[in-house]
């Protein structure tokens, strides 16, 4: 056993003296620690979890119904200066998934996250691994926010991805400059216009000549990560590529 394995053990067995084996979706259902408190029950649910699987767009990720054979990009990417070479999600956007992630990062529900990185890992740890990546980068808050939430949750499912891939996770490389809005309530300009600017490299070697991967929770319209992208490029980066747990549609 690693000394990884070793501590989520014991991060495990002291949750599971707080906490009861209880499901924390419908409180009704056995779940243990390492489910992240989600039960078997809860998961198949119809509609509740929906891997994101092909046809999708090549450059967002955008998944499609129907039959489509071909590679495409959909009209959202054409028509938007994208920085990132591709975007990828383990997750459609699902109101039971978001559910869980909003209360695991507003309310510091931290017990989901095992169920949360586990859904990442699943789908994204393969093509990491065997798409000649070299660094996990998560998209990083601004430190008001940060200091508020009291932790970033990009980062804690960068770090399980990290340790899945055996990739390292860049944490000091690019930072966040503006304190933006919130993005829910805004349009594909509005958001695009409030990332402007809002990201910048930290001056170092870290990134230079690296191909990366930008991990974050979830994906709407990319301009999140499209702006963090570009500021990665900025400081040194060949490509960036997009991981995230969910995706909206």
């Amino acid at each position: 056993m690693s000394w990884i394995d070793a501590m989520r053990s014991t991060w495990e067995a002291a949750v599971g003296l707080v906490f009861p084996p209880i499901c924390q979706v419908c409180g009704g259902e056995r779940a243990e620690p390492g489910e992240g408190y989600v039960c078997g029950r809860c998961r198949s649910r119809p509609g509740a979890l929906r891997f994101v699987q092909p046809p999708y767009c090549e450059r967002c990720g955008l998944p499609f119904e129907g039959e489509i054979t071909t590679r495409f990009e959909c009209a959202n990417c054409r028509e938007l200066n994208l920085a990132f070479s591709q975007a990828r999600a383990a997750m459609v956007a699902t109101p039971f998934l978001l559910e869980i992630i909003h209360r695991y990062k507003y309310q510091r529900a931290l017990w989901f996250e095992p169920f949360l990185a586990n859904l990442l890992i699943r789908q994204a740890a393969t093509p990491i691994r065997e798409g000649g990546w070299e660094a996990l980068v998560p998209v990083p808050l601004f430190p008001v926010k940060r200091r508020e939430r009291e932790f970033n949750q990009a980062e804690r499912l960068g770090a399980a991805l990290a340790q899945a891939t055996g990739l390292p996770l860049l944490t000091t490389v690019v930072r966040r400059v503006v304190p933006t809005r919130t993005q829910t309530q805004l349009n594909r300009q509005e958001r695009a216009d409030n990332m402007r600017g809002a990201f910048a490299p930290v001056a170092g070697e870290a990134l230079k000549g690296r191909r990366v991967v930008l991990v974050d929770d979830v994906l709407t319209t990319g301009a999140t990560t499209s702006a963090c992208a570009r500021a990665l490029l900025k400081g040194g980066a060949t490509e960036v590529a997009v991981w995230t747990l969910a995706r909206g549609l």
